[in-house]
């Protein structure tokens, strides 16, 4: 009688918005901790009431790229914090990932499912991307001209 190895579900959530490697580093490393990786990409509406703008791609752009990717098996809609719990029994999730920068923020969620922090990535961040794409427009745009 031969077994079938158990599947492992990740879930995570992100905003993912201007898209960069340390986005890609995290969901490269949360794939390789199971079989299935689904993602929670938050919504537009709650993108503002975390971060007070909206993000610079809409839910349904970042929705497509994060779909994708390789190494994602599903996305879907996150509306809001409180639906964390609900989100991860519906996905049926083994295992949640988040980026470190949230450390102990979910570790309620312990009682369903193994709750890790990863690293981020060094140097990487949506509003450090944003912020040298800013201070190089000027420069590039004398290039143009």
């Amino acid at each position: 009688m031969t077994h079938e190895p158990a599947e492992t579900t990740v879930v995570t959530f992100g905003t993912f918005d201007v898209f960069h490697h340390g986005h890609l580093k995290l969901l490269q490393r949360a794939a390789d901790l199971g079989n299935r990786l689904i993602v929670g990409v938050s919504s537009d509406a709650l993108n503002i009431s975390k971060k007070g703008r909206p993000p610079v791609y809409s839910e349904d752009e970042r929705i497509e790229i994060i779909s994708g990717l390789r190494c994602v098996s599903g996305v879907f809609l996150e509306e809001s914090l409180a639906f964390k719990r609900r989100y991860l029994l519906q996905h049926r999730a083994d295992v949640l990932v988040m980026g470190d920068d949230w450390s102990g923020r979910f570790d309620d969620m312990g009682d369903i499912c193994r709750v890790l922090y990863l690293p981020r990535t060094p140097d990487v961040s949506t509003t450090s991307t944003l912020e040298r794409i800013r201070a190089d427009a000027p420069r590039r745009v004398a290039l143009l001209v």
